[in-house]
């Protein structure tokens, strides 16, 4: 049945589609689960009927600001935090052990939480918040669908798949990596994207922004490090500035720390190349419009962020965080270079030669950007939010049969 068929017979039951979400900590995890419950209530709208949602989640995570802000009830339950180690031994230690006693007084919260709700579906995004949800859902015979956003499976997903009602991932590359009894109930859906990032239009990215050298005959090269920005990747641009503005126009989101250090340092170059170079410590409302208009993107590999290139099919050189979680940026951004939809720089010091190296073919040839943007729309999949709900309604019709 297609999500619309779905959402219809819902709509004749007459009566709310009642979805308990978790998953937080960062917007890794807190903004696909955002969209996806926003899709869902567009969806059964059209069909003339609502969604019922709460949030539940930890009250120091960005999901406890989230959700209000939005709208959508929250409920905040105790976790812990595994902080890990290559050497397992080292994570035998004070921090763990403290955090690890909070999870079974978070499951009997959730399990209270879940019995009350009594939701048709209970979605995880995974976060370390998401464990107690889980075995809440578990406990009270309520279906679990998890959602995964990178390539391999998060350490919370990870405990949580072995007895979900179905398994959401963003990538075909996941499925090899699962167990046999996890992949036989997985679906890829793709890691929903942010609606706003299909709206943008080039055309009002250079006004927006007040480029005056702006030149249409170059390439344009756009460059983040998260909203926080990163002194590796200011860094490796910083010292490629002056050949980089010679075959580039450049608008770099540095973050908040960085932005005097940049602007001294483009005062040093040479006029011309001044006026084509924008930079702040973070890119607004006009980030749709900028992404519309990068031929080229300079980026952490972090899973909101490939699914973004990706969905819009943009050509980038990846500079993955490390260590990250699992390692998961660099199986990220190895992903997208081995289907030659990005170039990956996976050394923990990558350099400023490195990335010089990866960006100059790629800004001198209009044939290599091409070739690897369609590479790149070939991975993407901008109906991830809507895929997620057919999953998320055919789990609560009981179209998928609990394991």
């Amino acid at each position: 049945m297609t999500v619309n068929e779905l959402a219809a017979r819902f709509a004749t039951f007459r009566r709310p589609f009642k979805l308990m979400v978790t998953g937080g900590g960062t917007g890794g995890h807190t903004y696909p689960a955002l969209t996806a419950i926003r899709e869902l209530q567009s969806v059964l709208h059209r069909h003339g009927a609502v969604a019922e949602v709460l949030w539940v989640g930890t009250a120091e995570g960005l999901e406890a600001r989230v959700a209000p802000a939005e709208g959508i009830p929250f409920e905040a339950v105790p976790t812990g935090k595994l902080r890990r180690a290559s050497n397992p031994l080292k994570m035998i230690n004070a921090e763990n052990m403290r955090d690890m006693g909070r999870v079974p007084k978070g499951v009997i919260e959730a399990r209270t939480i879940a019995k009350r709700f009594n939701a048709d579906v209970i979605l995880s995004t995974g976060g370390y918040v998401a464990v107690p949800v889980g075995f809440a859902a578990r406990a009270t015979k309520t279906p679990l669908v998890i959602h995964e956003q990178t390539v391999r499976l998060g350490l919370a997903n990870r405990a949580l798949a072995r007895f979900a009602t179905a398994v959401a991932v963003s990538s075909e590359s996941t499925l090899k990596l699962l167990p046999d009894n996890v992949a036989a109930s997985a679906v890829v859906t793709g890691n929903p994207v942010r609606p706003a990032v299909f709206t943008g239009d080039a055309t009002k990215a250079v006004p927006a922004l007040g480029m005056p050298g702006y030149n249409p005959n170059l390439p344009t090269v756009y460059v983040t490090g998260g909203a926080q920005g990163s002194e590796q990747i200011n860094n490796m641009v910083r010292e490629n500035l002056p050949w980089l503005l010679s075959v580039a126009n450049v608008v770099h989101q540095c973050g908040p720390n960085w932005v005097e250090k940049s602007r001294q340092y483009a005062e040093t170059l040479h006029p011309e190349a001044q006026l084509r170079y924008w930079v702040d410590g973070f890119v607004g409302r006009e980030l749709p419009d900028v992404l519309a208009l990068a031929s080229v993107v300079v980026a952490r590999s972090g899973a909101g962020t490939i699914s973004e290139l990706t969905a819009l099919g943009k050509p980038s050189v990846l500079v993955p965080l490390v260590p990250s979680a699992g390692d998961e940026q660099e199986h990220n951004a190895l992903h997208l270079e081995r289907a030659g939809a990005a170039v990956a720089l996976v050394k923990e010091r990558a350099n400023a030669a490195e990335l010089r190296q990866a960006l100059e073919p790629i800004l001198l040839s209009p044939e290599r950007r091409f070739e690897m943007a369609q590479a790149a729309a070939g991975l993407g999949k901008p109906d991830a939010a809507m895929r997620l709900v057919e999953v998320l309604l055919s789990v609560g019709l009981g179209e998928t049969s609990h394991r």
